[in-house]
């Protein structure tokens, strides 16, 4: 783990907090740049840089999923899976109010509501991922195994981007 000078979120302390190792990785943020853009940034491929999204069931529960930068999620076949009738994105403010971070800084670590964590399956498969450390252009590099400490449920809802 670095010690030099980057940002101390509440996602730094839970994996700090829970002996996580992990290496900060910053870049200069680009509003709508997503995870193409941060990829380009870091070098690194766009499919291990992995979306944390936000989303809530038809009785406004919030739920996040965890998946690939160049894949989108099936919400009709997440729904099916968890056995609820309708899945879809949580409004920003919505997202926000439950995670205590900014869309486009939201970590699956460190959230404010406990939300329950899926993540695609295959996301295991990777040598080291990048996923949000709690600040827009912040990225933590690690081993995809230590998402366990979220409690997450495996899925499969991966879909290609058009």
């Amino acid at each position: 783990m670095s010690k030099s000078k980057f940002p101390v979120t509440p996602a730094i302390r839970f994996l700090r907090a829970h002996q996580i190792p992990f290496e900060p990785r910053e870049y200069a943020y680009v509003e709508h740049g997503g995870t193409a853009q941060s990829a380009l940034a870091l070098g690194v491929d766009e499919h291990a840089v992995i979306k944390t999204i936000v989303l809530q069931n038809e009785h406004k529960q919030g739920l996040i999923v965890l998946m690939h930068g160049d894949r989108h999620i099936s919400t009709r076949q997440l729904a099916r899976k968890l056995g609820m009738k309708h899945i879809e994105p949580a409004s920003p403010q919505q997202a926000s109010k439950w995670t205590g971070y900014l869309v486009g800084g939201t970590s699956p670590f460190g959230n404010k509501a406990g939300l329950p964590v899926y993540v695609e399956e295959s996301i295991y498969a990777l040598p080291l991922i990048y996923i949000n450390g709690g600040k827009r252009g912040f990225l933590v590099q690690m081993q995809p195994q230590y998402l366990s400490y979220l409690q997450p449920q495996s899925v499969q809802v991966a879909t290609d981007i058009e």
